[in-house]
C-alpha cells in the first residue's frame, strides 16, 4: 500500500505542476483583448471596452446556451465565431468580385476566385495588433462586413429567428445588439489572426473555413498521430499489468449465509438523508420533461408542438435548466450517500449530525431553486448584465448559476466536507496500531457514541468475528482516500470562483474545466469508486486489502490522465500549442483503464449472485455495471471519437459532443448516482423485499433509450456534420441551410424513439422510489435471508419490525 500511496502522491502533485504550468502559458498567450479597432483611414469601428460589455451581454442573454463561441455552447443556433467569419468572408469576397470582374464571387471562375481568396487569406491572417497602444488596424473594407454582420444580428436577435430556437426581442435593443457583434468580431479576429512568431492563429486555425486559408495545422495532425500511439502503448501495458496481477487478487474466504447488513438500525442522520432522495428523484423527472422540450426546439424553435413555448420558456432557458438540473440531482445524490455511508464506514454518529444534515438540505434547496430563477429572471431581461452576473446568468456551460448561487454551493460543500470529516474522525482516529484488532465498540444508541446493530469497521469482519492487523490497516487506507477524495470535492468547485465578470474568455474557458473536468469527472470518480468498495466490503463480497489497493490504484490511473487531459478542452479556445501537445496525449491516457473496465462490469455481476441474499442488492449493483458499460461506450469510444486533435478541429460542437455528453454525463455519473442512491435506500430498510417490476423497467429503459437516442440520432447526424464541415467548413456544418434539410430534420426526430423510451424509463424509476415512500414498492412477502434474531446489540426494541421501517420512512 505504501507504494500506491506514493503513486497517487506522485501523480497528484506532477500532474497539477504540469496543469499549473501550461496555465501560466495560456495567460501569457492569450489572445489580446485589444482597447480599440480603428480603420486605416482613422475611423474607430470597436471603442474601448466595446468588447468586454459584449461579452456579458452575451452572457446575460444565455450565453453558450445559445449557440456557441469557439464550438463551446449549445447545437441549435449556430457557433458565432464561425458565423461571424464566414459571412464577413463572403462579404469582402463579393465585394472585390463585383468592383474588380462585375460580378458576385460565387459566378467568378476557379481561377479567379482562388486569387481573391489568397488576397482575402493574407488580409485576414496579417496581425496588425500595436501591443503599445492597445490599437488593432483595420482595412475600411472589414468595417463595413461589420455593419452589415450588426444588421444580420438585428434581425436574429430582435425579430427572432426559428431556425435557430432564438424568440423576438432575445437581445433588447439596437445598441446591445452592437456590443453583443463587438465582442463576437473579436472572437473571429482571434480566430483568422496570426499568433506572433507563430504560423497558426490564436485559435490554431479553427474553426475550418478555407475561404480565409483556415485550415489544420501540422501540429494537429502530429499530435493527433503522438496521442493514438500513446492510446496503443498504455492499453499493452494496462494488458499486461492486468495479466500478471489475476493470480494475486484476494477472494474473500467465504459468503455469509445472511445479509451482514439486515440489522443495521438507521442512524438519525441517515434517516435525514432520505429527504435528499425524495428530491433526487423530482428532479430527474424535471430534467428528463426538460430535456425532451430542449430536444423538440430542434426541430420547431418557437414552440412545443404548436404550443408558443419559447414565449414562456426560451431554449436558452430549457436548456439551462436541463443542464443545471441533471448536475444538481447527481451531485446531490452523491453527497446524500456520502453522508449515508459515514456511520457505516465508523460506526459513529457524531452529535449534532442530523441538524448538520438538515441544514446543508436546506441550502441545497435554496441554491437550486434560487439559481433556476435567476437564470429565467436574466433571459428575460430582468436584470442588468451586472445583477445577471451574481444573481442570474453567467453564460458558460455547466457553471450558468450565479456568482452569489454559486458561493452558496461553495459554503455548502464545505458544510458537507465538515459533516463528513466528523463522521469518518473516529474510524481514521481508532485505527491506530495500538488498538487495531483490540477495540470492541457495543452500542448505546445515543448521539456521539459508537453505534450497535453492526460491528465496527475497524475491527470486525462481515461474519462478525475480528479481523487482523492488515485487514484492519487496509480499512484505514480506505478510510483515508475517502476522506481524500471528498476534501478534493469540497475544495476543486472553488476553481468556479476564480474569474469574475470582465475575465478573459481564455482564463475563463481554463478554469470552467477544472469544475467540468476535474471536479466532476475526477474526483468525484474516485469518491464514487471508494464508496462503492466500502459497501461491498461491508457486504462481505470483497477482502478490505483487495477493495483498499482497487480504489487507490483506480484512482492513481484515471487521475493520471484525467489531470493534464483536462486540457483536451481547450484546443481551439486562444491557447498555445503546448495545451494541444499535452492535452492529446493525456486525455488518449484517460481511455486506456476503460478498455479493460469490462473486468470490472464481469465481477460486479458475479457478486451480485455469490449468494441468494445478494439478490437483495440485485439493482444497485446492476446500476453500478451499466456505468462500466457507459465509461467504456460514452466516455471510451465515443469520447476518443472526438479528443484527437485532428478530429476535434471538425467536430467540436457539432453533435458528436452531446453524442459523448450524454452518453458519459448520464450513462457514468448519472447511474452511478442513481446505483448510490438505491443502494442507500437498500440499507435503511434491508429486511422488506422491494416489488421491483418498475425498478427493471426504469434500468432497462433508460439504458435502451439512451442507446437508441445515441445510435438512431445523435451519432449519424454528428457524422454528418462531420462530413459538412470537412467538405465546405464549420460554418456550414452548423448552419440551418444543412441541419434544416429534410435528411438531417428526419434523423433529429429520430430522437423520438429514444427519448420516449428513456423517460418512461425514468418515470418509472421515480415512481418506484416514491413508492418507497408510500410503501407501494414494498413487497409483503419476506425474502428469508436476515440472520437470526441475536441477544444483545443486533436485538431489535419495543418496536415491531414494521414500525421501525415506517418510522424510518416517515
Amino acid at each position: 500500500m505504501k507504494r500506491l500511496w506514493l503513486g497517487f502522491a506522485a501523480v497528484m502533485i506532477l500532474s497539477f505542476m504540469v496543469l499549473g504550468w501550461i496555465g501560466t502559458r495560456i495567460y501569457q498567450e492569450m489572445p489580446p483583448i485589444p482597447d480599440k479597432y480603428v480603420t486605416s483611414d482613422g475611423v474607430t469601428l470597436i471603442d474601448s471596452g466595446e468588447v468586454g460589455e459584449g461579452q456579458n451581454v452575451w452572457q446575460s442573454l444565455g450565453g453558450m446556451q445559445v449557440g456557441s463561441i469557439w464550438g463551446h455552447g449549445s447545437y441549435v443556433a449556430p457557433d458565432w465565431t464561425a458565423d461571424w467569419l464566414h459571412r464577413e468572408a463572403i462579404f469582402i469576397l463579393d465585394k472585390w468580385a463585383t468592383a474588380e470582374f462585375s460580378k458576385p464571387y460565387e459566378d467568378l471562375g476557379e481561377e479567379y476566385q482562388g486569387q481573391l481568396v489568397g488576397r482575402l487569406s493574407k488580409l485576414m491572417h496579417t496581425n496588425t495588433f500595436d501591443e503599445s497602444t492597445g490599437v488593432v488596424t483595420i482595412d475600411p473594407i472589414r468595417a463595413e462586413a461589420f455593419d452589415s454582420n450588426v444588421e444580420h444580428y438585428e434581425t436574429v436577435f430582435i425579430d427572432g429567428n426559428a431556425d435557430y430556437a432564438i424568440p423576438a426581442n432575445t437581445i433588447s435593443s439596437k445598441e446591445r445588439v452592437r456590443k453583443f457583434s463587438a465582442f463576437v468580431f473579436w472572437t473571429s479576429w482571434a480566430a483568422s489572426t496570426t499568433r506572433p512568431n507563430d504560423i497558426a492563429s490564436y485559435t490554431n486555425n479553427w474553426p475550418h473555413e478555407p475561404l480565409v486559408g483556415n485550415r489544420p495545422t501540422g501540429d494537429n495532425i502530429v499530435w493527433t498521430g503522438v496521442s493514438v500511439i500513446m492510446l496503443l502503448a498504455g492499453i499493452s501495458g494496462m494488458a499486461w499489468w492486468y495479466a500478471s496481477r489475476r493470480e494475486e487478487e484476494e477472494k474473500p474466504e467465504g459468503i455469509a449465509s445472511h445479509d451482514p447488513l439486515a440489522r443495521w438500525q438507521a442512524t438519525p442522520s441517515q434517516k435525514a438523508t432520505v429527504k435528499y432522495f425524495w428530491v433526487v428523484a423530482a428532479l430527474i423527472f424535471a430534467q428528463m420533461s426538460l430535456g425532451i422540450v430542449t430536444a423538440h426546439y430542434g426541430v420547431e424553435g418557437e414552440g412545443f408542438y404548436g404550443f408558443p413555448l419559447a414565449e414562456y420558456l426560451p431554449y436558452s432557458v430549457s436548456r439551462t435548466w436541463h443542464v443545471q438540473i441533471g448536475l444538481f440531482w447527481i451531485a446531490t445524490a452523491w453527497l446524500a450517500a456520502g453522508l449515508f455511508i459515514g456511520p457505516l464506514v465508523s460506526n459513529h454518529e457524531p452529535k449534532f449530525q442530523r441538524l448538520g444534515v438538515n441544514v446543508l438540505f436546506g441550502a441545497l434547496l435554496l441554491v437550486v431553486v434560487g439559481s433556476l430563477a435567476g437564470e429565467w429572471l436574466s433571459v428575460k431581461h430582468f436584470m442588468s448584465d451586472t445583477v445577471s452576473f451574481y444573481l442570474g446568468h453567467q453564460g458558460y456551460e455547466y457553471v450558468e448559476l450565479g456568482r452569489v448561487w454559486q458561493l452558496g454551493l461553495m459554503v455548502g460543500l464545505l458544510l458537507w466536507l465538515v459533516l463528513m470529516l466528523r463522521v469518518l474522525w473516529p474510524a481514521l482516529r481508532g485505527m491506530t496500531s495500538s488498538s487495531l484488532g483490540e477495540e470492541r465498540v457495543e452500542r448505546t444508541g445515543s448521539a456521539g457514541t459508537p453505534l450497535s446493530g453492526s460491528p465496527s469497521l475497524a475491527t470486525i469482519d462481515s461474519s462478525g468475528g475480528k479481523v487482523n492487523l492488515v485487514e484492519a490497516d487496509s480499512q484505514r487506507h480506505l478510510v483515508i482516500l475517502l476522506a481524500v477524495a471528498t476534501g478534493a470535492i469540497a475544495l476543486f468547485y472553488g476553481a468556479g470562483l476564480t474569474w469574475g465578470q470582465h475575465s478573459h474568455l481564455t482564463m475563463v474557458e481554463y478554469w470552467r474545466w477544472w469544475v467540468v473536468h476535474l471536479w466532476v469527472e475526477g474526483f468525484f470518480e474516485v469518491f464514487a469508486t471508494t464508496v462503492i468498495a466500502f459497501v461491498f466490503m461491508r457486504l462481505g463480497l470483497v477482502r478490505p486489502g483487495l477493495a483498499a489497493a482497487a480504489a487507490l490504484l483506480s484512482a492513481t490511473i484515471f487521475l493520471s490522465g484525467g489531470i493534464i487531459g483536462t486540457l483536451h478542452h481547450l484546443y481551439f479556445s486562444g491557447t498555445p500549442t503546448v495545451a494541444l501537445a499535452w492535452g492529446s496525449v493525456f486525455s488518449a491516457l484517460e481511455v486506456v483503464p476503460l478498455t479493460l473496465i469490462g473486468f470490472d462490469a464481469m465481477e460486479d455481476l458475479r457478486r451480485s449472485k455469490a449468494s441468494p441474499w445478494v439478490q437483495r442488492y440485485k439493482w444497485p449493483i446492476y446500476f453500478f455495471v451499466s456505468v462500466a458499460f457507459w465509461n467504456m461506450i460514452g466516455a471510451g469510444l465515443f469520447g476518443f471519437m472526438i479528443n484527437p486533435p485532428i478530429a476535434l478541429y471538425y467536430m467540436q460542437g457539432l453533435n458528436t459532443t452531446p453524442l459523448h455528453g450524454h452518453a458519459a454525463l448520464f450513462g457514468v455519473y448519472g447511474m452511478l448516482g442513481i446505483g448510490l442512491m438505491l443502494m442507500c435506500l437498500r440499507v435503511l430498510i434491508p429486511g422488506r423485499p422491494w416489488k421491483d417490476g418498475m425498478l427493471a423497467f426504469g434500468f432497462w429503459g433508460m439504458n435502451v433509450g439512451l442507446m437508441a437516442m445515441c445510435v438512431l440520432s445523435l451519432l449519424p447526424v454528428g457524422l454528418l456534420q462531420t462530413k459538412a464541415s470537412v467538405e465546405t467548413g464549420y460554418w456550414f456544418a452548423r448552419s440551418s441551410e444543412f441541419m434544416q434539410t429534410d435528411l438531417m430534420q428526419t434523423l433529429r426526430w429520430m430522437r423520438v424513439p429514444g427519448d420516449t423510451i428513456f423517460f418512461f424509463g425514468a418515470v418509472a424509476l421515480v415512481w418506484f422510489v416514491f413508492g418507497l415512500w408510500t410503501g407501494h414498492s414494498f413487497s409483503k412477502k419476506t425474502d428469508g435471508f436476515d440472520p437470526p434474531e441475536q441477544d444483545g446489540a443486533n436485538k431489535f426494541d419495543e418496536q415491531t419490525e414494521t414500525e421501525k421501517r415506517e418510522s424510518v420512512l416517515a
